[in-house]
């Protein structure tokens, strides 16, 4: 069965992809919202929905057609692929669109992956109080040197550790990717990686607490975009106009309250 479905002319390789991935407080899809907004990307591909909660909206801007749970953003002269992720993968597709999706992203020519990811605030220690951001880089796959996230090494974005003990049943030697609380599929995926991984691939962790997250999200969209070097491509940030239309619903009249 067909994963993705391309636009035409659509051109993956040697462009590097994040994947948003659904977490604490969705701070992944709204960041990624922001850099598609401010880098003008265009829906460029949909992926089969079948392992994903169904969902459908409106496009942005009054475009024809509608959204779907997974979808793919890009254009010509940005070397950026992005994945938005709309609703969560049902609990018995999880291993399948893991295998589904790496399959993908190893098979389409990327240069870099860079998985996107929320970490619940409520267990961070005292250690992690000096910035909200960090970095994995997971075992076995290609170094970062010479690669479009080789800057990671050179910004001060510390390494992450996991906050709090592995769950007291898992096996020590199950995985060597950190704990992520909150992190949804993040460990899963990068648990994930075959030894024959050939593409370097890293993940950004931001904590967060669920509540108005917008400001986070720009501040985790505004690393992406130094991480990648795409700061030189956004003369300014944008919101979508769906933030303004439906991110927190319709406002209630205020006479309500007297």
């Amino acid at each position: 069965m067909t994963f993705f479905y391309p636009a035409k002319g659509t051109r993956l390789a040697g462009k590097t992809l994040i994947v948003p991935v659904v977490s604490t407080a969705n701070v992944s899809q709204l960041a990624v919202d922001l850099l598609i907004a401010s880098l003008s990307l265009k829906q460029i591909g949909v992926f089969d929905a079948k392992y994903l909660v169904p969902v459908v909206g409106g496009r942005e801007d009054g475009e024809e057609g509608i959204t779907t749970p997974l979808e793919l953003y890009g254009r010509d002269g940005v070397e950026i692929a992005i994945i938005q992720q709309r609703s969560p993968v049902m609990k018995s597709r999880k291993d399948e669109f893991t295998e589904t999706l790496l399959g993908f992203i190893q098979s389409s020519g990327f240069t870099a992956c860079l998985f996107l990811s929320g970490v619940d605030m409520s267990n961070r220690t005292d250690a992690q109080m000096l910035t909200p951001t960090y970095y994995i880089h997971p075992p076995n796959v290609p170094p970062l040197d010479s690669s479009p996230l080789s800057s990671l090494s050179q910004l001060p974005i510390p390494k992450y550790t996991s906050p709090v003990s592995q769950h007291p049943q898992a096996n020590a030697n199950e995985s060597s990717i950190p704990f992520i609380p909150g992190g949804g599929l993040t460990r899963r995926f990068l648990s994930s990686l075959p030894s024959a991984w050939s593409i370097p691939t890293a993940n950004l962790l931001q904590f967060v607490v669920e509540g108005d997250n917008r400001a986070d999200a720009n501040l985790f969209a505004v690393v992406v975009a130094k991480v990648l070097a795409a700061d030189t491509l956004i003369r300014e940030w944008k919101q979508p106009t769906s933030w303004t239309q439906g991110l927190f619903g319709t406002v209630h009249d205020q006479s309500l309250y007297g």
